[in-house]
This record gives C-alpha cells, sequence and structure tokens, in this order.
C-alpha cells in the first residue's frame, strides 16, 4: 500500500448537498429556506434560543417557581420518628406495613426513614429502608434490632 493509495472507509465521508444550484438538483430557487423571512436571508441565521423577542425560557428559568423546579429523580422517603414506635408490643416486629395498618403512614409500599425524635420505651425488631444515626442507636439502647429493606431508585415515589 502506497501514501497516494490511501481512501477514507466507504461510506465514512458524505459529499455535502449543493443547494440553490436550479430547478433539476432538487433544492433549487429557495433552497429549503421557505419564502421570505429573516431566515431566507443571507446572514439571517438566530440563536437557538430566540422566542421571536419574547424573553427567552432560559432567562426566565432563574425566575421560575413551582413544578418546574421539582427534581424527577428525587426519592421521597416518609420519615417516621422512633417515639411514634412506642405503639407496638414490646417484641414486635415494626414493617412498612405495620405503619400503614397503624396509620403511621398512608400506603405500605412506601419508602420509610426512621429518625432520631423521641425516646424509645420498648424492645422492637425495626424493618425500614433508611435509619438515622441517632434512630438506630435509640433502637438499639432500648434492646431492638434494625434491619434496613432493599430499596431500588426509579422504584415508587410518593409525590
Amino acid at each position: 500500500m502506497k501514501l497516494h493509495e490511501l481512501r477514507p472507509a466507504e461510506g465514512t465521508k458524505k459529499r455535502r448537498k449543493r443547494v440553490g444550484r436550479g430547478i433539476a438538483a432538487g433544492q433549487g430557487k429557495t433552497a429549503g429556506r421557505g419564502t421570505k423571512g429573516q431566515r431566507a436571508r443571507s446572514g439571517g441565521s438566530l440563536p437557538p434560543y430566540f422566542e421571536g423577542g419574547q424573553l427567552p425560557l432560559v432567562r426566565k428559568l432563574p425566575f421560575v417557581r413551582g413544578v418546574g423546579f421539582r427534581d424527577p429523580w428525587r426519592v421521597h422517603f416518609k420519615p417516621v420518628n422512633v417515639e411514634r414506635l412506642n405503639g407496638f408490643r414490646r417484641g414486635s416486629v415494626v414493617t412498612p406495613e405495620k405503619l400503614a395498618e397503624a396509620g403511621i403512614i398512608k400506603r405500605p409500599d412506601e419508602l420509610v426513614v426512621i429518625l432520631g425524635r423521641g425516646e424509645l420505651k420498648k424492645a422492637l425488631t425495626v424493618k425500614a429502608h433508611r435509619f438515622s444515626a441517632g434512630a438506630r442507636a435509640k433502637i438499639e439502647a432500648a434492646g431492638g434490632t434494625v434491619e434496613e429493606l432493599p430499596w431500588q431508585r426509579g422504584g415508587r415515589r410518593t409525590r
């Protein structure tokens, strides 16, 4: 193989479309630019965010509030404080299903985080998706055990 024999691989180089070269070419006369208007003229390009003089969305965004700024990937945990667990019998197993039955959370398929406000007076086995360090310490100090349930980002979201 010699230097003058080198060629790019078949199909990697594409010829540019020659527009505005007569009727037979298929892109003659207006050359795909439509008729009249700023974008039909030479040099008539606009920035991609231009919205006809209206304040562009990218300039409005810092001032927009509400739904537009909700993170679609945020995972919502239902908080349950340690003091709420005193309603269960000593030695019972507390799961999200049991919390829903007791009316502490609304649905059994919600992700639950146990937080450390209040005191726990009973030894319980608590199963939840997440625990704060304080809650974990208080449950274990009362003679109970802590078990983290598996959960997946992208599963059930509560909002």
